[in-house]
């Protein structure tokens, strides 16, 4: 069926509804969510003592990584990061902040995969998932079966 006049919008209808879809997701339980935490754990200070300690950890690994697995050091700091890196992820206000963040990004990776597929099935929609990194079947796109 081709598109005719009476079924399109204008360019500034189209943004209109953006606007008004972005002010959805903006006051959403997902965002209030997500900002709360973000405040709590930016205004811990045990995170912020942990993300003094993670950085010179990741420091002192970056220095012994310049020489790969050779370096003396290197599982000794790599086991360091490790260690702070769970540190922090054990602190609740990180955990929680974590967890919100990742419902928010599944909330906005949804409403782009929606409009995405209304245009096309082929059309490629943007995920911070790292198992859907590449370009390949799981990034949204169609892969007609060459995927490998």
């Amino acid at each position: 069926m081709a598109v005719t006049e009476a079924h399109t919008l204008d360019m500034s209808a189209i943004l209109l509804g953006s606007y008004e879809l972005a002010d959805r997701i903006k006051f959403s339980a997902e965002t209030a969510d997500y900002l709360y935490w973000k405040q709590r754990k930016d205004a811990d200070e045990e995170v912020r003592q942990l993300v003094r300690e993670f950085l010179k950890a990741k420091e002192l690994f970056e220095e012994c990584e310049r020489f790969g697995h050779f370096h003396p050091n290197y599982h000794e700091a790599l086991d360091r990061v490790k260690a702070v890196q769970d540190r922090l992820d054990a602190v609740e206000s990180v955990r929680r902040f974590k967890e919100a963040e990742k419902r928010l990004d599944d909330l906005l990776h949804d409403v782009s995969e929606i409009i995405a597929r209304s245009v096309s099935d082929t059309i490629k929609v943007p995920s911070n998932d790292p198992l859907a990194a590449g370009g390949g079947c799981s990034s949204g796109g169609s892969c007609s079966g060459k995927c490998g």
